[in-house]
């Protein structure tokens, strides 16, 4: 009799992924917490809140930012709304193109400069990958 070594749990999990995978940047709504999370990597990471929108996540490897976590999101587009109502047009089927808002986020608050360098540098990232993010009607 041939004694197999057993596997672990660990084993057994990552043997059902395929490598050949390859990773896309995703942004996703969840109804329930109102929010949209947004990962232009697959990257380990720590995250940062910067305000009372907007969670940065950065990647254990590099420090750069790899995503993001907006809280409030609709409650938010909703006020940009009522204070630039052409905002409205950027928003098509439920979706916004995800750089837009970390743009109109920059226009309508007074940050200092630290913040708005964080900001733009999202902006870039979610420009890069040309994601739309999904939001509830507003």
């Amino acid at each position: 009799m041939i004694n197999k070594p057993k596997k672990n749990f660990k084993d057994i999990a990552l043997g059902y992924l395929d490598e050949n995978i390859e990773f896309e940047p995703i942004a996703t709504y969840d109804a329930d917490g109102d929010c949209v999370e947004f990962l232009a990597s697959p990257d380990s990471f720590y995250a940062e809140r910067i305000d009372d929108l907007v969670t940065v996540y950065y990647s254990q490897e590099t420090d750069e930012i790899i995503g993001s976590l907006i809280k409030g999101v609709s409650k938010y587009c909703q006020k940009l709304k009522e204070k630039m109502p052409g905002f409205i047009v950027e928003i098509h089927e439920g979706s916004i193109m995800l750089g837009h808002l970390f743009l109109a986020r920059m226009w309508e608050s007074d940050m200092e400069e630290m913040r708005v360098i964080v900001y733009k540098k999202l902006q870039e990232a979610a420009e890069r990958t040309n994601i739309r993010a999904p939001i509830c009607k507003v």
